[in-house]
């Protein structure tokens, strides 16, 4: 999302970017305040700003700041981050890409499970060692299936076809919620995403299959985590029935869990 700052933003970031010649729309980053590339005397730079207020927003672009450095070069690097008592603004390096085609037969699918891969050898660093991955156990059955979330993989924790990018190579961007939990979940939500995109339930499982982490989990654990998205996509579904991609990914969560032979009360 972009919005218009005023001139204190502007100048708050001038020591970074010098004088500026103008700003390009970009779709990335919907729950930021603005995010832009802007074209400028020192960059370009692809700048996310959020107001500085606490709470989750706040949470998350710091947390984006504070992994930046041990996800490259699956992510594009960030250059330089100004704060005051209204914004606090990062500035990343601009990529050449554009968002991936998910569908069944696109060419650009195994460089996505490439990726992932590359996400999964990540090892957890110190700072996200307090990250735990906990976001989906309310929609678990009990603590006992919370439990088979957790592991000691760093996740990226938000894969969709917006947060990854294809140029010469490809890049996983917005790390704007990495935690600490099992491997699978990344391939996992990989998943819900392709059969959102048309493909079939065995299918998109197919192509998971070629991630490391989804061929060392433990079925139940898929099978604990398929559920939990569906009951998630559902409630966010209803919540907002004027957003009708959240209820693609319902329909898309409960075929896979229905693929999987999962209740999903």
């Amino acid at each position: 999302m972009t919005r218009n700052p005023g001139p204190e933003f502007w100048a708050l970031i001038h020591p970074h970017t010098g004088d500026p010649a103008g700003t390009r729309h970009t779709s990335r980053g919907d729950f930021s305040d603005l995010t832009t590339v802007v074209e400028c005397e020192k960059g370009p730079f692809f700048v996310k700003a959020m107001r500085n207020r606490p709470g989750g927003r706040y949470d998350s672009i710091i947390r984006e700041k504070l992994i930046n450095p041990f996800v490259q070069p699956i992510c594009p690097a960030l250059l330089w981050t100004a704060e005051d008592e209204e914004w606090i603004a990062l500035g990343f390096e601009v990529v050449d890409g554009r968002q991936p085609d998910i569908g069944p037969g696109s060419s650009d699918l195994p460089a996505i499970v490439d990726l992932l891969n590359q996400i999964g050898e990540l090892g957890l660093p110190e700072i996200a060692r307090d990250w735990h991955e906990t976001r989906w156990d309310r929609f678990t059955g009990d603590e006992t299936e919370a439990e088979l979330f957790r592991g000691d993989a760093l996740l990226h924790a938000d894969i969709n076809h917006t947060n990854l990018l294809i140029g010469e190579r490809a890049w996983a961007v917005d790390w704007g919620w990495p935690t600490r939990g099992a491997a699978f979940i990344d391939p996992a939500m990989l998943v819900i995403q392709f059969v959102a995109a048309g493909h079939s339930p065995r299918a998109a499982e197919a192509w998971a299959a070629n991630c490391e982490a989804w061929a060392n989990a433990d079925p139940e654990a898929i099978d604990a985590f398929a559920a939990a998205k569906t009951r998630m996509w559902w409630q966010l579904a209803w919540q907002r029935p004027d957003r009708p991609s959240r209820k693609a990914l319902a329909e898309a969560a409960e075929a896979w869990a229905n693929h999987r032979g999962v209740t999903v009360l």
